[in-house]
C-alpha cells in the first residue's frame, strides 16, 4: 500500500513524474468516489507500529525525566531532549515514521525549553515582571534554535511550526518586557491585539509555503498544514474574546450573531485556501454562541442537542461538497489571486 508521502517522495526524487502521480491520485480518488481536491493530505500515522513506537518512546522519556529530576534541576529536560534526539536518529532519519517523529520533535524542543524553566522553578526567585518576560523571551529563542537545529537534521514538517511558535513567543515576551511598566499588570489589553497580528503573520507565512506547492505533492504542503494549525487559534481566540464569547453567560444576541458572521467569513477563507484549520479552531466558540441563541429563544432542554445537530449537519454537508463549493468560491476571486491558491477542481 502506497501512501501520499510515498508519492511525494517519488516525485521529489524524480522516480515518478508529476503527471503520473496526478493520474494515480485521480485514479485512486475515483475508486473512492471522492475528488482529489477534497483530500487535505498530511502524514500522521502509517500503521499501528507508529502508535507502538510512540508509546514506548513516551515511556522512555518519562523515565528519563524522572531520573533527571532526582539528580539536579534542569537535568530532566536535558535527558528528555537528548533521548528524543537519539531516538529521532533512528525512527525519524532512517525509518521515516510519522507519529513518532512528531512526538520526538515536540519532546526535544520542549526538553530544551524545560531546562531553564526547571532551574528557575527550583531556585524560586522573586523577579520583576519585566525580568520574567525577558527570561521567557530567552527561553522562546532557545526553543526556536532547538527547532532550527532539528529541522536541519531531520526536516520533520511540524518543526517549522514549532520554531515559528517559539519565535512568536519570544517577540511577544520582549514586547511585554518593554510595556510592563506602562500597563502595570494589565498587559492583556495589548497582548490580544498582538496575538491576533501574530496569527495573521503566521497565516501569511503558511500561505507562502502553500503557494510553492499548489498541487500539494511535497513536504512543503505538510509544513503549511502545521503552520495553519498554529495560526488558527491565534486568530480565532482574540476575535471571539472581543465579542465576549469567552465570558460564558454574558453573551448577548449581537455577540452571538457576530460569532456566526465571523465563522462564515472564516469558512470562506478556509475554502479559498483549502485548509480546514480555521473552522476547527473556531468551532468551540460557535457551539457556545449557538447554544446561547437556542436557549434565548426558549429551547432550553434540547439547546445543546439542537446545536450539535445544526453545526454537525452543516460541517458534514460542507465536507461532502467541499470541492464544488470551493470551486464556486475560488472562481469569484481575481485571477491573480486564483493563480496563487491551491489548485481547485473543475466543476462537475
Amino acid at each position: 500500500m502506497y501512501t501520499e508521502s510515498d508519492l511525494q517522495s517519488a516525485v521529489a526524487a524524480g522516480v515518478l513524474s508529476h503527471e503520473a502521480a496526478e493520474a494515480l491520485r485521480a485514479h485512486a480518488a475515483g475508486l473512492r468516489t471522492a475528488p482529489v481536491a477534497d483530500e487535505e493530505h498530511f502524514r500522521l500515522i502509517t500503521g499501528f507500529n507508529d502508535i507502538f513506537v510512540t508509546i514506548a518512546a513516551v515511556l522512555l522519556m518519562v523515565a528519563c525525566a524522572g531520573i533527571g529530576n532526582a539528580i539536579a534541576p534542569g537535568i530532566a529536560g536535558l535527558l528528555v531532549a537528548a533521548s528524543a534526539w537519539l531516538m529521532a536518529e533512528f525512527f525519524t532519519r532512517q525509518r521515516r515514521m510519522a507519529l513518532p517523529s512528531i512526538v520526538l520533535l515536540l519532546a526535544f524542543v520542549g526538553g530544551v525549553a524545560a531546562i531553564p524553566i526547571n532551574i528557575l522553578a527550583e531556585t524560586n526567585p522573586h523577579l520583576p515582571d519585566r525580568v520574567e518576560a525577558l527570561i521567557g523571551a530567552g527561553i522562546g529563542l532557545g526553543a526556536a534554535a532547538a527547532a532550527w537545529a532539528h529541522w536541519r537534521r531531520f526536516m520533520v514538517p511540524i518543526t517549522v511550526a514549532a520554531g515559528t511558535g517559539a519565535l512568536v513567543l519570544t517577540v511577544l515576551a520582549l514586547i511585554v518586557a518593554a510595556i510592563a511598566p506602562i500597563f502595570d499588570g494589565n498587559e492583556e489589553r495589548i497582548m490580544l491585539p498582538l496575538t491576533f497580528l501574530a496569527g495573521c503573520g503566521v497565516f501569511g507565512y503558511a500561505m507562502r509555503w502553500d503557494m510553492t506547492d499548489r498541487a500539494r505533492e511535497t513536504r512543503r504542503s505538510d509544513v503549511a498544514f502545521w503552520l495553519h494549525l498554529l495560526a488558527a487559534p491565534m486568530i480565532a481566540h482574540p476575535l471571539f474574546h472581543w465579542l465576549g464569547v469567552t465570558e460564558g453567560e454574558n453573551i448577548g444576541a449581537g455577540a452571538a450573531l457576530g460569532v456566526l458572521v465571523i465563522y462564515v467569513a472564516m469558512g470562506l477563507v478556509a475554502l479559498a485556501v483549502d485548509r480546514r484549520a480555521l473552522l476547527v479552531s473556531a468551532l468551540a466558540y460557535v457551539l457556545i454562541a449557538m447554544t446561547w441563541l437556542f436557549r434565548t429563544f426558549g429551547v432550553v432542554e434540547l439547546n445543546v442537542a439542537i446545536t450539535g445537530l445544526v453545526i454537525g449537519s452543516a460541517l458534514l454537508s460542507l465536507s461532502a461538497f467541499w470541492g464544488p463549493i470551493r470551486h464556486a468560491v475560488v472562481e469569484r476571486l481575481p485571477g491573480s489571486l486564483q493563480a496563487r491558491l491551491p489548485m481547485a477542481p473543475a466543476r462537475a
